[in-house]
């Protein structure tokens, strides 16, 4: 049965504390905060911040302005189009529906990055020996060495959420949960993100302001796009098979880079 999270935006402080543990579980690089023009850093996703917390000061319906914040992460879409796109299978969706990443199956070509409805996946520019597909994983490794989901563990960032906006369980008994305090308490949005946009995800939000207005894509289409590539590619064989090889070269190449990255890198130590 898939895992998901229920994300309650009326309980989120803003603490960050989901931001810190998700960098440490994943040994992502510190970095430097810069608040001058954007109270949220940074202001999205990158290839060393898995999660960010957004900031707005938003106006309800009674006139009356308040400060929001939304967690922002891989959706981990139900119908995920970057695994869709991605020929050389380094993402796949596992058996908990989180979509997982593989670098050393990843050839560069950087669909998933067009691909994603949410604008999720970030690619690593700085790193010109061997940069990679950065985003959430949902704590999960399928190798099982770096691994939480698999295990029965909630994700790092739910487990550091002090005011536990953030609730994870199966998907279909959190969509429940979550019909139950729309219609059990007046202040939220009669939505849940995340229900059925793109086909479904398994990052589910409820709020007592519209997502317009805290950043969330709202334009995003209900069918899951990968039917829509689907009929696409459906009638181009010929350009795949082409292209396949092309990109079994880039594979071998990018994979005979890493090594060499690897094996310099262990030298420096070394020395």
């Amino acid at each position: 049965m898939a895992k998901g999270v229920l994300v309650d935006l009326t309980k989120c402080i803003g603490c960050k504390g989901c931001q810190t543990a998700c960098k440490q579980w994943n040994d992502l690089p510190a970095t430097i905060p810069d608040f001058d023009n954007n109270l949220t850093y940074p202001a999205d996703t990158d290839a060393y911040n898995y999660t960010t917390v957004l900031h707005r000061v938003v106006e309800k319906e009674d006139g009356q302005e308040t400060l929001r914040f939304a967690k922002r992460q891989c959706m981990h879409c139900q119908e995920p189009t970057c695994v869709t796109v991605c020929f050389s299978r380094a993402l796949v969706k596992s058996p908990e529906g989180a979509i997982v990443y593989d670098e050393e199956k990843c050839v560069g070509c950087r669909y998933c990055i067009i691909a994603c409805p949410f604008q999720v996946p970030k690619y690593e520019w700085n790193d010109a020996l061997k940069p990679v597909v950065s985003k959430c994983q949902f704590c999960f490794d399928p190798r099982g060495k770096h691994d939480r989901i698999g295990h029965g563990m909630e994700p790092a960032c739910v487990n550091a959420c002090p005011s536990r906006a953030l609730k994870f369980g199966d998907r279909d008994e959190l969509l429940k949960e979550a019909r139950q305090r729309i219609s059990s308490d007046s202040k939220y949005v009669n939505h849940i993100y995340g229900e059925k946009e793109a086909g479904g995800t398994n990052w589910l939000y409820i709020s007592d302001v519209p997502f317009e207005k805290l950043g969330f894509r709202t334009d995003v289409s209900q069918t899951p796009l990968p039917y829509y590539v689907h009929d696409y590619l459906k009638w181009t064989p010929t350009v795949f098979l082409g292209g396949g090889a092309l990109f079994a070269a880039l594979h071998f190449y990018t994979k005979r880079r890493n090594e060499v990255a690897r094996a310099v890198e262990k030298e420096e130590v070394a020395e």
